[in-house]
């Protein structure tokens, strides 16, 4: 019978969550729905010194942000808890030594001074320092020393590590469901740290020991792991135990160049790379949510960031991502992050939102700017100008000359003013007075109507009208503009610019 589905979300909380690692998190969440399976959370915080405050939460608060909320994890269905490898601690040591009887690890009692005299030794001679079957007999550890001297020695509490016992002279041939047959040579692996003298776990012995006994059926996590793969393995091996499948994804990479995407590149090219805003004591770095992204657009974007369903659909809801994701269709080679297309998946979500949904997120704007307004006027404003955004927080610029009379005009839009402009907007002024219901088809009617009567050029007429409501030859349909902004308010502004241009 084929094991259920789980699949795990597991960072360090040292510090703000990397866009890298949501797309990580989106990836374990998509192939757990897919196949009707459990996505949990666990958080890896067995390195206390680089442990930051505030974290844990700030990586929870994300995930519930983007719509992909763990299953299972701290506080939530806690199966197979504590979901804090720190309150998990007491497990650890005991494995670690289940592999010592077994002969699959040892103690080192090696001093940071001794390692360094090592490695200082080899850089000498032009050699690259390794902890392997290549020298471990010669080293201060279990296998070079006496069963005795072993004992003496941990009974005077003097410090020592675990390492793993690699094999020697073996050929790994293993299956990543993404890059498909990977081998490794077991001589060229070194002898990992598995358990500290600060009675903490390694990220290796934590992470392999937590999978099993939260029954974790596939390891789908950054290309970064690639490396600890062959060990990770040798530890199913070690302890008898099956082991999950391996998927490792892609990098995402620069905007520009090559190498992984940084916070600095967007601090540099003015875009986030975190979920969620950030405050330290250095500053605040932006967060898509703060930055106006919808949740649903970050998440499409991401999906497509080393992956495609094999069509060329760009658009896909929560739902049709689950149906289509496929590990299989995961690409080797690492995604490039386009700013630009980031902008134009949140121009996309931003079109397809309800225009009261928008309108009401425009109006908190507008409150902060001390404008009052209609809100059903708001609406049809929100309808004429959200084309033309990415953000709402672009809606400002695109329609201030609704709420605010132009105080300036354009200057190379000034000079569509001509000589006769002033006149023939004056006898403009007459017709607006005299249309009875002020509509935008009535107003386009009867003012093309008149010029069409009066042999005058569309372009002696409608430019200096768009002028004069706007300050700018931009903004949505003329007439529309006009509409909104009602008889008088459209004739003043004529007037005024009349009186100035």
């Amino acid at each position: 019978m084929t094991k259920p589905v789980r699949v795990r979300f597991a960072p360090s909380p040292t510090g703000p969550l990397h866009i890298g690692g949501v797309r990580t998190a989106l990836f374990n969440y998509l192939f757990a729905k897919k196949n009707n399976g459990v996505f949990y959370l666990r958080i890896e915080d067995t390195d206390q010194n680089r442990y930051v405050a505030g974290a844990e939460q700030y990586i929870l608060e994300a995930l519930e942000w983007l719509g992909i909320p763990p299953d299972e994890t701290v506080g939530k269905n806690e199966k197979f808890g504590p979901y804090r490898q720190s309150e998990r601690k007491e497990l650890y040591g005991e494995f670690a030594e289940k592999l010592i009887s077994s002969g699959w690890a040892y103690y080192a009692f090696d001093t940071n001074e001794s390692l360094d005299g090592h490695r200082k030794d080899h850089e000498e001679k032009g050699k690259t320092f390794i902890y392997n079957h290549h020298n471990r007999l010669k080293l201060d550890n279990s296998l070079s020393l006496s069963e005795v001297e072993v004992k003496s020695r941990i009974a005077s509490g003097m410090e020592y590590v675990i390492r793993f016992k690699t094999p020697v002279d073996e050929t790994l041939h293993l299956h990543d469901m993404i890059r498909g047959e990977i081998k490794f040579d077991t001589n060229l692996l070194d002898d990992k740290v598995l358990y500290k003298s600060d009675g903490m776990p390694t990220y290796h012995l934590a992470n392999i020991v937590d999978d099993h006994l939260m029954e974790t059926t596939h390891v789908i996590r950054g290309e970064e792991w690639l490396p600890s793969m062959p060990l990770h393995v040798l530890l199913y091996r070690a302890f008898d135990w099956e082991a999950p499948q391996f998927a490792h994804l892609p990098l995402i990479l620069k905007p520009v160049g090559n190498g992984k995407l940084s916070k600095r590149d967007g601090d540099k090219l003015g875009f986030p790379v975190f979920p969620l805003e950030w405050t330290t004591a250095e500053g605040t770095s932006p967060g898509y949510r703060e930055t106006g992204f919808f949740p649903e657009a970050v998440v499409n974007f991401l999906a497509l960031l080393g992956w495609n369903d094999g069509t060329e659909k760009e658009l896909f809801s929560l739902d049709e991502l689950i149906q289509a994701f496929d590990l299989s269709r995961v690409h080797k080679s690492g995604a490039k992050f386009d700013p630009e297309k980031n902008r134009w998946f949140n121009h996309q979500y931003l079109i397809l939102q309800e225009d009261a949904t928008l309108a009401k997120a425009y109006a908190e704007i507008l409150s902060e700017k001390g404008i009052a307004f209609d809100v059903n006027k708001l609406i049809r404003i929100v309808s004429l100008i959200k084309e033309r955004a990415h953000f709402v927080s672009e809606f400002w610029e695109l329609s201030d000359y609704f709420f605010e009379e132009p105080t300036e005009y354009d200057a190379k839009a000034a000079k569509n003013w001509k000589e006769d402009t002033p006149e023939l907007m004056r006898k403009l002024t007459t017709v607006l007075f005299n249309i009875p219901t002020f509509t935008s088809v009535s107003i386009e009617l009867t003012v093309k109507d008149w010029m069409l009567a009066n042999e005058i050029g569309m372009g002696k007429i409608m430019q200096p009208l768009r002028l004069s409501l706007v300050g700018a030859l931009k903004g949505p349909h003329l007439f529309d503009i006009a509409e909104l902004l009602g008889k008088e308010e459209t004739i003043r502004r004529i007037e005024r610019a009349i009186e100035v241009l």
